[in-house]
């Protein structure tokens, strides 16, 4: 099953992200992949490490690394 999806309304690419344990740390996350040119909308889930986001093109996976590494978490890869 692949972690990537392409619809009208654009790619939506699920990442898996280790360190997050609460509320604040999803928004971190998301506050940080949010700034990248193209995302529309993230949603991070503590809970299960995972994090949706919603691009108009696929995003550099070296870009979303980049951004979780700043908000100080690790991606780890594709759900």
């Amino acid at each position: 099953m692949s972690s990537e999806a392409t619809t009208a309304s654009g790619t939506t690419t699920v990442y898996q992200v280790t360190g997050m344990t609460c509320g604040h740390c999803e928004g971190a996350v998301s506050e940080e992949i949010s700034a990248l040119a193209g995302v529309s909308s993230v949603k991070a889930v503590a809970a299960t490490g995972q994090v949706t986001v919603v691009s108009a093109a696929p995003l550099d996976d070296e870009a979303v690394r980049a951004a979780v590494d700043e908000a100080g978490y690790e991606l780890t890869g594709r759900a």
